[in-house]
């Protein structure tokens, strides 16, 4: 891989940059998600230039979507296949966001049950038995799609 003459950085810079901590950056390169990362001469301290630094940026990104690791791996090492590789990142991609629209419907479901139970409380307080009766059945159903969601 040819680097670039430009600014290169340490592992603490690199990851006060990419959000990422040190030791995930030294994991990252130790099981394959990104590529070897020069040393330093004098010191053997990594050194991080840009094109190291843009390819941690989008690997955090992947990260914050919460995939894995090996899909992680793959990702980055089809990518180094370009067009060849373009079915299977579209898979990966399409996965993850199929896991990532479950995610936020759980997520979604749980703050309507949380709205739920602030609402019978507020009937609660007020008295109001026929509202708490019709809040605590809407969060039982509401409970029970959450169990059903919770084991897809």
């Amino acid at each position: 891989m040819t680097r670039t003459a430009g600014r290169s950085h340490t592992i603490r810079e690199a990851a006060a940059l990419t959000g990422l901590p040190a030791s995930t950056l030294r994991y990252y390169e130790a099981i394959g998600v990104i590529g070897p990362i020069s040393r330093g001469e004098s010191s053997g301290h990594r050194v991080y230039d840009e094109e190291d630094l843009d390819q941690l940026m989008w690997v955090a990104c992947l990260a914050a979507t919460g995939m894995s690791v090996a899909d992680m791996r793959t990702y980055v090492a089809n990518g180094q296949l370009g067009a060849q590789a373009a079915q299977e990142q579209v898979q990966l991609l399409t996965e993850q966001e199929r896991r990532l629209a479950l995610e936020a419907e759980r997520v979604a479901l749980r703050h309507r049950y949380v709205r739920l139970k602030i609402d019978y409380w507020h009937a609660a307080a007020a008295g109001d038995s026929a509202r708490t009766q019709q809040l605590s059945e809407q969060a039982a159903a509401l409970a029970a799609e959450l169990t059903r969601t919770n084991n897809q």
